[in-house]
């Protein structure tokens, strides 16, 4: 994967085979990177993008996602990461091809303060960082978005929960 040619699904960003990070800044990102990589991860499989980056690519993916885009969570999800990367939030794609190389990854990246990482499944995408304070998850769908597990159930909220 590379960023000129991101895997997508119905028009959105779904990167299969990757865990999808977000980091409250640039350097948590940085330093996670070089962990990454010292696991034996090459440069290609741990790919960075900046908050105007992950927007841009977001705003791109809304303006042409498919209808059937709605069906599943990848919109509520790419307008959840949205939320975050407008709020300064720098990203790491990973490739993963094992669910213990995806754990070993996650818990690398919640040791440098990421929020979220999300392994992308063909069928189902999975949040690897579970929070002390994150509330009990309720009802998602196309018109109430993904339950960021906030007191509102908005992305947001976490900027200012775990900044």
């Amino acid at each position: 994967m590379d960023k000129r040619h991101p895997q997508q699904s119905f028009g959105v960003f779904k990167p299969v085979g990757h865990i999808v990070i977000s980091f409250p800044s640039h350097d948590a990102q940085s330093e996670a990177a070089n962990a990454l990589r010292n696991l034996g991860l090459a440069d290609a499989q741990v790919i960075s993008y900046t908050p105007t980056q992950m927007v841009e690519q977001i705003d791109r993916d809304i303006e042409r996602a498919s209808p059937l885009a709605a069906v599943g969570q990848e919109l509520n999800l790419v307008k959840a990461q949205r939320a975050l990367a407008v709020n300064g939030y720098h990203w790491l794609v990973v490739q993963a091809d094992s669910d213990e190389l995806a754990r070993s990854i996650a818990d690398i990246a919640k040791s440098y303060g990421a929020e979220r990482a999300q392994q992308y499944g063909r069928f189902i995408i999975e949040e690897l960082i579970e929070h002390a304070d994150d509330e009990t998850q309720v009802a998602e769908s196309p018109d109430r978005g993904l339950d960021a597990q906030t007191s509102r159930g908005r992305e947001e909220e976490r900027v200012r929960r775990h900044s």
